[in-house]
């Protein structure tokens, strides 16, 4: 779990901020957008919040109509759906690939995008409001962070992370410090339980380990790397976070171990 945060003093020389918060595909989406023109930020940013909830229409797996749960019956092909369905299982197919199978889009033999929908879904919604010429933008969706600009001149986003094993407190704070683009993405059974699978069993995965959060440009990418290293566990998922480019992450195991990636320390602040 992470939350943007800004500095408690606004300057008198920071962008205007519009702030938002949305519940949708069973979470909460909250929006800090600083600067550009008025009228075209809030029409960007209607146009996110809608386009977050058409993602739920299509990709819900809980709901019976949508393409997704149609696509799994074998009642819709792939391009039978929005181009969207074919975007997202390509990106997700390449999230296997980097794993090397530890991150799916299989659950108990169905097909189930989850693990990818969200965290695109933030970018994608970030990234609208930053074409518009919004000068910083914050989107956080159910506490995976997408960042891109600055809140302010000189002021950087911060990021707090959650600490799992005690409630209210923090683990780390993250700034996006000299990065235009930035995200922070948390998987971990301190929310929602046991909910990360293990591809090799189709079981929760059983592993030593309860949050891993990832650091990197994309939160696309970091949700799905927190999640395929969660499943892996604490040393073959530090082993494998540590050869991607880009990429810094924060391990937290049951026993309050807590092991970093070797350039995580240019990032905390």
């Amino acid at each position: 779990m992470s939350e943007a945060v800004a500095d408690p003093i606004e300057s008198a020389a920071a962008p205007a901020a519009v702030r938002h918060v949305e519940e949708v595909m069973g979470t909460v989406f909250s929006f800090d957008v600083r600067g550009g023109d008025p009228g075209a930020v809030k029409a960007a940013l209607e146009e996110a919040v809608a386009g977050l909830h058409r993602v739920n229409e299509v990709f819900s797996t809980y709901r019976e109509d949508s393409q997704v749960s149609r696509l799994a019956r074998g009642e819709l092909s792939v391009g039978d759906c929005d181009p969207e369905v074919a975007e997202v299982l390509e990106l997700a197919t390449e999230a296997e690939r980097v794993s090397e199978g530890w991150f799916s889009t299989s659950y108990e033999g169905q097909l189930d995008p989850t693990g990818i929908v969200k965290g695109w879904a933030v970018e994608r919604a970030a990234r609208s409001l930053a074409a518009v010429g919004a000068s910083g933008v914050s989107v956080n969706g159910g506490g995976d962070v997408q960042l891109l600009g600055t809140p302010g001149p000189h002021r950087p986003w911060r990021v707090g992370v959650a600490d799992p094993l005690r409630p209210g407190g923090l683990a780390a704070v993250v700034s996006a410090a000299g990065a235009e683009e930035l995200a922070v993405a948390t998987s971990g059974t301190a929310e929602r339980g046991a909910h990360i699978v293990d591809p090799r069993t189709g079981r929760s995965a059983v592993t030593d380990l309860v949050a891993v959060t990832v650091v990197g440009p994309s939160l696309t990418w970091a949700d799905c790397w927190a999640t395929a290293a969660f499943a892996m566990g604490s040393r073959a998922g530090l082993r494998w976070l540590e050869s991607l480019p880009g990429v810094e992450a924060l391990l937290i195991t049951a026993g309050d171990e807590v092991r970093c990636t070797g350039g995580l320390a240019a990032r905390l602040g």
